[in-house]
């Protein structure tokens, strides 16, 4: 059960990971493939620490 719950959270982790990547310029960010990166790894701690970050992830992916 346990190794379900690890995939689980791995590909979720991948996935929004990804929607923002590719949702990257609809967002108010910095244009550099650094900032992109350390803002896609990062997500979950700024997401839930971040109010300007949550609210340009959610830009990200619904692509408003």
């Amino acid at each position: 059960m346990s190794e379900l719950i690890a995939i689980v959270l791995i590909v979720g982790y991948t996935g929004f990971a990804w929607k923002f990547w590719n949702g990257y310029r609809k967002t108010n960010f910095t244009r550099s493939t650094v900032n992109r990166l350390m803002l896609s790894l990062l997500w979950p701690v700024l997401y839930l620490t971040n109010k300007p970050y949550r609210q340009n992830f959610n830009k990200a992916l619904k692509g408003k």
